[in-house]
């Protein structure tokens, strides 16, 4: 699966930039120690890459690619921590059934914002900004 939010949101090609989107990043988040797919945090609050093994700042967006081992950690532990530690928005995204699921925070809980499947262009939070392709993930 190939997701290049990175281009136009964390070095601005194509996009309007003011994003840090790291692969695997790994965070220290309370008790819990948790590496997302992908983790974003706006520049706003996190201007420059900490010099550090790790990280204590909860980002702004994490993205999970689901599979069969991680899907129900993914849709139950992980994004429970998500929310106590403010994620504002968290993406699932399922190769096998070619779907992306965005969720926002409202409180304590997430709310589900979108979803698209299979071919479909999307402007999802929070990177509606540019249009998504999801027909390009799948095919990587």
């Amino acid at each position: 699966m190939g997701v290049d939010i990175g281009g136009p949101f964390d070095r601005g090609r194509g996009g309007p930039g003011g994003w840090l989107i790291l692969y695997a990043a790994e965070l220290h988040l309370g008790p819990d120690i948790l590496v997302p797919d992908l983790a974003g945090w706006r520049r706003e609050r996190m201007p420059e890459m900490p010099e550090a093994p790790y990280f204590t700042m909860s980002p702004d967006w994490a993205c999970e690619v689901l599979s069969p081992g991680t899907s129900k950690i993914d849709r139950g532990p992980k994004r429970r921590i998500y929310a106590r530690e403010g994620v504002k928005f968290v993406w699932l995204v399922d190769p096998a059934a070619k779907t992306l699921e965005a969720y926002h925070l409202d409180g304590s809980q997430y709310l589900l914002i979108a979803t698209h499947e299979d071919d479909a262009v999307a402007r999802v939070a929070p990177f509606e900004a540019v249009q998504l392709e999801l027909a390009a993930w799948w095919s990587r």
